[in-house]
């Protein structure tokens, strides 16, 4: 195209206004670029160390209550819940626990799970017998992946103890559960709540004064996972509400934390917008001046046929080719401080996260809205352009 090659060819013999442009650009961008990175990488790193804990997520109810499935079952088909575990009676929950032929013993909180804990670390299941022990446990009895363990327990008024062989499916990293606790099929600790109410297993071969068949389930509550930090304050209210009972949740921390997210999207998008307003207003003072001072020149592209829409497209050519130079320099600029600013600062960061972080899709909405910009700015020296009438400008010009 024509026009095209005498655009870019006018542009290169006027590097300094080129580069005038070009200098205006990357010192409107690359600060923004700086900010954004450094608030993505500060606030990812924020947000990981939370969701790196299973427990932020984590709602447990509060108090002595009495539910059956009836209540509870309605919240496995909550679209927040990721998972959710009926919590049997406190009293219930401890064991005493041994490696199997061992002779050191330690009690033990024991804590329902399932499939889809986020508690348990991605490829374990605990099923059947397959159990997983805090790392505190672990290290008291030296556990490790395979080794059978036996979870006891004596019961006023009941002859013999109730010993549950099981094998160790995982040991749970140190931030996953705290002190001494077995994590075990739901089943199995509804089990062992039978055996304190005196019911009959034969399959233990142990004899009590009611019949297994008969017991009706009783939970004390339950123990819910949210899909996201975002639904965890909801999800809170909507379980209190449904159950009529008071639960305990991270969810202040939580809140502050999303709180301060949108807090930095405020400021930066202000501080963007009136970066946008200066950066706009310069590029159209500057592409509507170099309009006005290339009018013979453009004056002399119209006497060889061109047509004025045809002419228009001269600066919007030029504007284009500016802020493609604009935004690589500036990009580049951008990754040099950020490895600038990751070597002064950046170690401090929790889970070693990079201090300035600009995702693909951030970058190309960046490219598009400046694009758009310089775009906007061209149309009105397009238009001046498409304005001019060449006999006049070149009668002026003699």
């Amino acid at each position: 195209m024509l026009i095209a090659s005498l655009a870019w060819r006018d542009l290169m013999r006027d590097r300094f206004f080129l580069f005038c442009n070009v200098a205006i650009m990357v010192g409107i961008l690359v600060p923004l670029l700086v900010l954004l990175g450094v608030k993505n990488g500060v606030y990812a790193a924020l947000i990981g160390e939370m969701m790196a804990d299973p427990a932020s997520l984590q709602i447990d109810t509060q108090g002595n209550a009495s539910f059956v499935d009836n209540d509870l079952s309605p919240l496995r088909d909550w679209p927040e819940v990721a998972f959710m575990t009926p919590k049997v009676r406190g009293q219930f929950d401890f064991m005493n626990v041994r490696a199997k032929g061992g002779r050191r013993m330690r009690p033990a909180l024991v804590v329902p799970t399932g499939e889809g804990d986020p508690t348990l670390p991605d490829g374990v299941r605990v099923s059947g017998k397959a159990v997983a022990v805090s790392a505190q446990l672990a290290a008291q009895l030296d556990l490790q992946a395979g080794i059978e363990l036996q979870l006891i327990s004596q019961a006023e008024g009941r002859p013999r103890q109730l010993v549950l062989p099981v094998t160790v499916a995982a040991v749970l990293p140190e931030a996953a559960v705290a002190g001494r606790a077995v994590l075990v099929p739901f089943e199995m600790l509804d089990l062992i709540e039978a055996f304190y109410d005196s019911y009959s297993l034969p399959d233990y071969g142990i004899t009590g004064t009611r019949d297994l068949a008969e017991r009706v389930p009783s939970y004390e509550g339950v123990r819910v996972y949210a899909r996201s930090l975002e639904d965890v304050a909801a999800l809170q209210a909507r379980i209190e509400d449904h159950l009529s009972i008071g639960t305990s949740a991270r969810t202040r921390e939580i809140e502050s934390l999303l709180g301060l997210g949108r807090k930095l999207n405020l400021a930066l998008g202000l501080t963007a917008a009136l970066a946008a307003l200066g950066l706009g207003a310069a590029l159209v003072l500057g592409f509507w001046s170099d309009v006005s001072r290339k009018k013979v020149v453009l004056a002399g592209i119209a006497l060889l046929g061109i047509p004025g829409h045809a002419l228009a497209l001269f600066p919007v050519i030029q504007a284009l080719i500016t802020s493609v130079f604009g935004l690589v320099v500036s990009f580049l600029l951008y990754l040099g401080a950020g490895r600038i600013a990751e070597a002064m600062f950046g170690r401090g960061l929790p889970g070693g996260a990079p201090l300035t972080l600009i995702p693909l899709w951030q970058g190309v909405a960046i490219c598009i809205g400046v694009l758009v910009l310089v775009l906007g700015a061209a149309g009105i020296a397009a238009w001046s352009a498409q304005r001019l009438d060449p006999a006049s400008v070149l009668r002026e010009g003699m």
